[in-house]
């Protein structure tokens, strides 16, 4: 087992040396002396010296406005159509076959409500067009439906 160690118990056998003050105003100057021994860079006397010219203010001015006219060029460069024409064309070509596995895959299941927050379609759609399913083919579709114990 180690035995306690406490370095006050241990005098020092040489004495301390005495520091001396430092100069006078040595503090005061060493900032302006360490400035003045720093050569700027090489990269800085490149194209972007101006910028290092600049005053902080005025580097946060020209930085705000590269911003605001970025944001405002690309808001003016972005093309002005509506996004509902967009979404409404894009979902009637999707193919039923991919909706239905979609729809038969993931784990959220459409509800009443879901279906009467859907806006009707402008036309009518012919009954043809809709999914035509045997009792055979929705027998195993349901019965590949995961149930739960709890209701039974």
């Amino acid at each position: 087992m180690n035995t306690p160690f406490n370095l006050d118990e241990h005098r020092r056998n040489r004495p301390r040396p005495t520091l001396a003050p430092p100069p006078e105003r040595y503090f005061e100057q060493l900032p302006m002396r360490v400035m003045q021994r720093v050569q700027p860079t090489p990269a800085a006397a490149s194209g972007w010296g101006w910028l290092a010219a600049l005053t902080a203010p005025m580097r946060t001015a020209l930085a705000s406005a590269v911003v605001l006219g970025s944001f405002a060029a690309a808001f003016w460069l972005t093309p002005a159509t509506p996004l509902t024409a967009l979404g409404s064309d894009a979902l009637a070509r999707v193919p039923q076959e991919q909706l239905l596995s979609y729809l038969l895959t993931t784990d959220q299941r459409i509800t009443l409500t879901d279906l009467a927050e859907v806006p009707g379609t402008a036309h009518a759609t012919p009954a043809s067009t809709y999914w035509q399913a045997s009792p055979d083919e929705l027998r195993d579709l349901l019965d590949e439906q995961p149930t739960d114990e709890g209701y039974l």
